[in-house]
């Protein structure tokens, strides 16, 4: 497993490589495993998409569910 400071590195030169960067928006746990499963180098959040697992829109979460939804996306991959 890579520390926090090696996945900042990995993570910037993902944005220094010619080309395209893709980075796929993971909505909850699952979707992350599966999102790194299909080989993904790194993943984001979306706001909506977590919301939507919650049944509300966005903008209509809050703080404290926000941060335990990124914190079961973090810790459900090693990206």
């Amino acid at each position: 497993m890579a520390t926090q400071r090696e996945k900042g590195i990995l993570f910037k030169e993902l944005h220094e490589k010619p080309g395209v960067f893709v980075i796929a928006n993971a909505w909850d746990a699952g979707s992350a495993r599966l999102l790194a499963g299909l080989g993904f180098p790194a993943l984001a959040t979306s706001s909506a998409a977590s919301a939507g697992t919650l049944g509300r829109r966005d903008g209509q979460v809050t703080r404290a569910e926000a941060l335990a939804q990124a914190a079961a996306i973090v810790m459900a991959t090693d990206l």
